[in-house]
């Protein structure tokens, strides 16, 4: 026992000089240019700030999927933050390290009054960095060199012993981990059929036998979706594989021979086979494949498991289908030059982070595209002039839902029913910067007013007086909008497969 304890108390000892003897040689080295951005970018840290700002950025500005990543991420700063505050920093009680020899000119105008072990301001930068990247892979890239700076600045400043910022990296981490396993369980909760009317007379399919399913294998998880089970449930399914640019004709030659027309990948890739579905006359299959899979969640679809039972049961129900045309919708739903949503349309600023982010990522990667698109866009961008149902407006964000969307502030938000047959229609107000007005509008919540917001349901608005060059989006799909556009909603239009509630 002894024995023991004399090691320990050894190994102990080995760590502090391991620790003390880092420090120092932090203390002793200068780097040019770092005793005036180190200090700065701490105390930008501090009680979350920089991240918070990170976060809002993300949610005014981001793509869907960044919207969700910094949701992840802030949840992820929040529990690490609350462990190092209620359980590390009273467990350990480690005193700050004595400045001795460090230059003055590092050193904070007010230093911390808590114990040293283990880092706060690493926990929180590594804690938001690894929320972030298990849910978006290039904001993570991108926001993990500040993460590191962050932590590694407090050394330099001599307010924590490296020990200290390498206990409150990992804590961190593992609440990175553990607020996505957290996410996980909630959105399988999330998954519940809503009150769709049922679709009487959809076939059923106990074999696959007429079901042609196209499989997008660009999108974000179609390799992995889970269509091993459709190969097992289903044997006599045909599968076409494409990657995007051979996505149309892929549809084109489905939709020929099928019964049922199939399709496995993102929201954008649902919205084409929607599309070819409605004007081909058929019922249509979704397998969730994407990153996000808006639709098959809001609908109710967890995985390709759903989709199977509900193809060899024959149940399916209707939904209706958001429409945007040039002109005035002549009501049957198949002309060609009328486009369709199945979640969402919209003009201002978040098309233009699109359309520079699509410009960009191919160059330097999603994320960092991204993060330059939406500074783009917060530097640059300005308000958008329209007419509005007859009366002109300065906006900087319209939106329009396929269904009304519920939930406030910057967490994802959910269609209880896609029976509705309503637009949730929104409009951000111009005047003052793009972000404050953004997140504004975000905080609102659905259907409310507010000076930088109104919200309403209607069967269809028009829009006039659009400047030429000015993109829409829809789906996460970017176009260029015609000098006037006519948003309608096609109730029950589009019958999908669906489990029994």
């Amino acid at each position: 026992m002894a024995d023991q304890q004399h090691q320990q108390l050894t190994w102990r000892g080995a760590v502090v000089r391991w620790d003390r003897a880092l420090f120092d040689a932090v203390a002793r080295r200068h780097w040019p240019g770092a005793d005036r951005v180190l200090p700065r970018l701490g105390r930008a840290a501090n009680h979350g700030v920089l991240w918070g700002g990170a976060a809002a950025a993300l949610t005014a500005f981001g793509s869907a999927r960044a919207r969700k990543a910094a949701l992840r991420g802030a949840a992820s700063l929040a529990l690490a933050s609350a462990t190092i505050n209620t359980v590390g920093k009273w467990s350990v009680r480690r005193p700050r390290p004595l400045l001795d020899g460090v230059p003055a000119v590092r050193q904070l105008a007010t230093q911390p009054q808590t114990t040293s072990f283990p880092s706060g301001h690493s926990a929180s930068a590594f804690a938001f960095t690894a929320g972030l990247a298990l849910e978006s892979p290039g904001w993570g890239a991108a926001l993990a060199p500040v993460a590191a700076s962050v932590a590694f600045s407090r050394v330099y400043t001599g307010v924590h012993y490296p020990s200290d910022v390498v206990a409150g990296a990992a804590l961190g981490v593992a609440a990175g981990y553990v607020v996505r396993r957290l996410a996980q369980d909630a959105q399988e909760a999330r998954v519940v059929p809503g009150d769709e009317r049922t679709a009487a007379g959809a076939p059923a399919l106990p074999d696959g036998a007429g079901l042609m399913l196209v499989v997008n294998t660009g999108s974000g998880t179609a390799a992995a979706a889970g269509l091993d089970v459709l190969r097992t449930r289903l044997p006599r399914a045909e599968v076409i594989e494409c990657g995007g640019p051979e996505l149309a004709a892929a549809l084109e030659e489905a939709v020929s021979r099928a019964t049922v027309l199939g399709v496995c990948g993102g929201d954008g890739t649902v919205n084409a086979a929607a599309t070819a579905a409605l004007r081909a006359g058929l019922p249509l299959a979704v397998f969730p494949g994407g990153t996000l899979n808006h639709f098959a969640m809001d609908l109710g679809l967890g995985g390709a498991e759903d989709t199977c039972r509900a193809l060899a049961s024959g149940h399916a129900v209707h939904v209706g289908v958001g429409r945007f045309a040039p002109g005035p919708p002549d009501g049957s739903g198949g002309s060609r030059g009328h486009g369709y949503f199945l979640n969402n349309f919209s003009i201002g600023a978040y098309p233009e982070l699109l359309g520079h982010r699509l410009r960009w990522s191919p160059r330097i990667g999603s994320g960092p595209a991204a993060l330059l698109a939406a500074w783009r866009v917060l530097r640059a961008q300005r308000p958008v002039r329209l007419r509005v149902a007859g009366r002109p407006r300065s906006v900087w964000l319209l939106f329009a839902g396929n269904g009304t969307y519920h939930g406030t502030g910057p967490a994802p938000r959910r269609r209880d029913s896609l029976g509705e047959g309503l637009l949730d229609v929104r409009l951000v107000h111009g005047g003052g910067r793009p972000g404050p007005r953004m997140l504004a509008a975000a905080l609102a919540g659905p259907l409310s007013r507010s000076p930088v917001h109104v919200a309403t349901r209607l069967r269809s608005l028009r829009i006039g007086d659009i400047p030429p060059g000015t993109p829409l989006a829809y789906d996460g799909e970017y176009a260029e909008a015609p000098p006037a556009v006519v948003l309608d909603e096609l109730p029950d239009a589009l019958t999908v497969y669906r489990p029994r509630r």
